[in-house]
Formats: structure tokens, C-alpha cells, sequence
């Protein structure tokens, strides 16, 4: 059996582009031949500076919105990573097998750290070794990843084969990425060449899973376009980023091809364009909008959610961990 592991940080809420550029497609995941197991990998916010009662309010709606979007609490394991202390466990036995050059060399520490790697904190280092460990506590053989997070599936693979290489056992899968086909691309309604972001000053670059119909409807009337009509071909789209964006928006939410809504809608104005995006995405998103303010507003329900979640994941991590321990010649008594 396929094992498939992901995580995503719960650092504000969650908008368009995660749900279509990643999270759809771990809900068609619970359909096909794979054991799911997700996770708001809350360890990994630590990074950076949180509010503690934000972080908590974050991990939660972020759980919640992964079931308003489909995650199947009964289906996939779905729970938050500090509820189970072996991925803290596995991440010190493992960076005591990890050199530090390995670590060095990751893009996002260089690119995070830059001039200041000396000031840099030691999690910002070392969470790649935290990476791995969620993977592997579960024994994932496939990890969903976007381009920015191959670099540290090709760490957890070279972590799992010095700990098989060295303890000369075949212990731990070599995970490989999964892939998923073209993900969508979506870009910031107010900037077509930066990604939509979580992180962005402006609430109108994106449209969050919590927004409802009305408002949904306005950020997309207020999307920035040019003057000219909807494309008719594929020909200098590259120079018309915003209107590449929202065509992309378009054929994602109504899952065909940028080809198709061309042929369909190209040559219209904007105005009438963006009029029937609107209708199309809350159509899609106000679901997930309604679910999630059910959800939150029984965070007992949710909690118990978690509990059960959580204890169906330390079952498996229990057992890596005294694998491992033994594995590595520490006194395991429990």
C-alpha cells in the first residue's frame, strides 16, 4: 500500500492558491490506492516568530478548512504535528545522522538566513531535519511537493538511506514526489507576476477560503486586467500576466483547460468575464466557506476531531520511534 504524507503551515488563512495549486488535490488522493495522512505541521511555524494565541487559532481553522474542503476525517489521518511528540523525537535522532554541510546547502535556509546566517535561529537550520522526520515517522512512500520543496524531499531521501546504509537495515522508503499532473499556478489578483500569498498587504491579492459570496464576488470585480478583451489564443499571453491569471482561475475552479475557456469566453470584455468568474467561484468556495463556519463554530466537535486523529497517528509513530531507538542502541522500556 502507498503511503502519502503532507503537511502545510498554519500561518494565516488559507486562499485560493493553496486550495487549488495543492490541497484539491490531496482530497482526490482519498479516492484512489493510497493510505493519506495530513497534517498543520505547527512545529515548522515556530520559525519564525508567532503570537502564541494566533497560532493556536490558526492550527485550528486550518484543520477545519482541510475538512470543509474534503479531507475525510475517517478516510485520512488528519491531525496537528505538535500533537505527537515522536516527529520532535525522530528530528534529534536524525540530525545526529545529518551533516551539516547537507543542511547548509538548502536554498531556503540561504535564501531565509542570507547575510545573517550567524543570527539565524537553529530551527531555521534545522527544520529540513523536522521535515524528514514527519515523513518518515510514517514510512511515507510519496510526498505531494511543489518546486520549492524538491530540494528537501531529495535531504529526507538522502537521511533515510544514510540511516538504512549505516544500520544496514532497509528500514526507511526512499519517498518519492508525487506527482499530481500540472498544478495551477495562481497569482495575486492584484499582480500577475507574484504568486497569490498569504503573507501580501493587500486582502485584495487574494481571496481566502473564509471569505464569503459577497466578498469573493468584489476582490474578483476588483482584479487588476488591462485594457483589452479576453484572450482569443495563447498567442502574447506571457505579456498579459493578469489576464493569464484569471483564465487559469477560471479553467481550475471549473476544472478543464485554459484551451477551453479561450475557445468558450475569449474575445469577451473583462467586466462581462469577471462577472461569470464570480458566479463560478462562489459557486465553488462558498461551500467550503459555509462548512468551515460550521466547523468553527463547534470547536469541541473539532477538538474531538483532533484527539481521535492524533492517537490514530502516534499508533504508527510509536512504533518507528522504538524501531529506531532500537535500532540505534537506546534502552527502549516501554
Amino acid at each position: 500500500m502507498k503511503r502519502i504524507f503532507s503537511g502545510i503551515q498554519p500561518t494565516h488563512k488559507m486562499h485560493l492558491g493553496n486550495y487549488l495549486g495543492a490541497v484539491r488535490n490531496w482530497v482526490r488522493l482519498q479516492s484512489e490506492d493510497y493510505e493519506t495522512i495530513f497534517c498543520a505541521v505547527d512545529l515548522h511555524a515556530l520559525t519564525v516568530p508567532q503570537d502564541p494565541q494566533a497560532l493556536r487559532a490558526n492550527t485550528r481553522e486550518l484543520l477545519a478548512t482541510l475538512i470543509a474542503v474534503g479531507i475525510d476525517p475517517k478516510k485520512s489521518i488528519l491531525f496537528a504535528q505538535s500533537q505527537v511528540p515522536e516527529h520532535t523525537e525522530l528530528a534529534w535522532l536524525f540530525s545526529c545522522l545529518t551533516p551539516m554541510g547537507w543542511l547548509k546547502r538548502m536554498t531556503q535556509f540561504k535564501d531565509k538566513a542570507g547575510k545573517h546566517q550567524d543570527l539565524a535561529m537553529h530551527g531555521l537550520l534545522a527544520y529540513p531535519v523536522l521535515m524528514a522526520a514527519d515523513i518518515l515517522l510514517y514510512h511515507a512512500t510519496h510526498v505531494p511537493v511543489g518546486e520549492d520543496q524538491k530540494q528537501h524531499l531529495e535531504l529526507t531521501r538522502e537521511i533515510a538511506g544514510s540511516f538504512n546504509h549505516r544500520f544496514e537495515r532497509d528500514y526507511f522508503p526512499l519517498p518519492e514526489p508525487q506527482i499530481l499532473g500540472e498544478a495551477a499556478r495562481v497569482m495575486s489578483l492584484r499582480d500577475g507576476s507574484k504568486k497569490m500569498s498569504k503573507s501580501d498587504s493587500s486582502d485584495y491579492s487574494r481571496i481566502s477560503l473564509t471569505d464569503d459570496a459577497d466578498t469573493i464576488a468584489l476582490k474578483i470585480r476588483k482584479a487588476r486586467t488591462d485594457p483589452d478583451p479576453v484572450p482569443s489564443d495563447r498567442e502574447n499571453m506571457d505579456s498579459r500576466p493578469e489576464a493569464r491569471n484569471l483564465l487559469t482561475i477560471y479553467a481550475s475552479l471549473a476544472d478543464t483547460t485554459i484551451d477551453a475557456v479561450i475557445a468558450e469566453r475569449g474575445g469577451e470584455s473583462f467586466s462581462t468575464f469577471k462577472a461569470a468568474l464570480a458566479d463560478l467561484a462562489v459557486s465553488v468556495l462558498s461551500p467550503i466557506s459555509q462548512e468551515l463556519d460550521r466547523l468553527t463554530a463547534d470547536p469541541a466537535q473539532l477538538d474531538a476531531i483532533l484527539r481521535e486523529n492524533g492517537a490514530r497517528a502516534r499508533e504508527i509513530a510509536r512504533g518507528t520511534i522504538a524501531d529506531v531507538k532500537d535500532t540505534m542502541g537506546l534502552i527502549n522500556i516501554d
